[in-house]
């Protein structure tokens, strides 16, 4: 449940604050007509993600058991992808993302065109989280525990994004998404490991027999604890070689990756610079 709120609150506050971004610019340029066109688009992007994760459920179980662990395997591996792209993705965008959705809203200037920028915008965690939370399900043994955390995430990211909007909270986004990154690199890591397993229980990777470890005695898969970790980081009492190679070989590559020094574009470095010689120039002149 843990490791799902935070997929929910991080990818609802996520599309959140796209949306609160839309409509406050709407608002603010005496635009109100043009908010149902976002509140459609918002809600077919909702209804996309939620036929999106029915679908995957659908297909998967009218599978044969090699085959249902291979869709599995295959569409965990995708979500890490994806997880991975997201969350570098808002590191380097959060301090621009306003900006950026203002210059669409002005290019967007059709009803059409508003409710597809909007639902671009939200479809796009819509499915990510779809995609995620699809193979936490499976991890978990089909439990309903994954999707109470993640509606938890989501309800309590739009009383953030609403809170936000309103200007009752501030919230450093910037350090809000950098510590979510690093705990989601460690689920994903998790989700990775599993993948994994499960193209080794389908016969496409090899080494479903050589464990690293079996610590089953110690940590009972029933237990509480057994749960809380299972659940958090995806640990399996018994995990294989190529499990846990995985698993390190993705935290000791994206982890330090995700912590260097965000780089300055070219552009905004040559434009500082610009500024500075303009202003030397005036200062020498006068």
């Amino acid at each position: 449940m843990l490791a799902n709120f935070f997929i929910g609150l991080r990818e609802g506050l996520e599309a959140t604050l796209v949306v609160s971004i839309l409509v406050a610019y709407l608002v603010r340029s005496g635009r109100k007509e043009r908010l149902a066109p976002v509140w459609l688009g918002v809600g077919l992007a909702v209804a996309v993600s939620l036929a999106f994760g029915a679908v995957l459920s659908f297909t998967s179980a009218r599978m044969s058991f090699e085959a249902k662990e291979a869709f599995g395997g295959i569409l965990s591996i995708t979500a890490v992808g994806f997880v991975t792209w997201m969350i570098f993705w808002m590191r380097r965008a959060a301090r621009s993302l306003r900006t950026e959705l203002q210059g669409k809203v002005d290019a967007a200037v059709g009803w059409l065109a508003l409710a597809v920028t909007a639902a671009i915008a939200v479809g796009r965690e819509g499915l990510e989280t779809s995609l995620f939370i699809w193979t936490a399900v499976q991890a978990s043994g089909q439990t309903t525990t994954p999707l109470i955390g993640a509606a938890l995430g989501i309800a309590c990211s739009i009383v953030l994004g609403w809170l936000l909007y309103n200007r009752a909270l501030r919230l450093n986004l910037a350090r809000f998404f950098t510590w979510t990154g690093a705990a989601l690199i460690i689920v994903a890591a998790g989700v990775l490991a599993y993948g994994v397993h499960d193209l080794q229980e389908a016969g496409i990777l090899p080494g479903l027999t050589g464990l690293a470890f079996d610590v089953s005695a110690q940590v009972p898969p029933g237990s509480w604890y057994g749960t809380l970790l299972k659940g958090v980081l995806n640990f399996s009492p018994a995990s294989t070689w190529l499990e846990v190679i995985v698993w390190l070989a993705y935290v000791a590559t994206v982890m330090p990756l995700f912590f260097l020094p965000a780089r300055v574009p070219a552009a905004a470095t040559a434009a500082t610079s610009n500024t500075t010689s303009t202003t030397s120039s005036t200062t020498t002149s006068a």
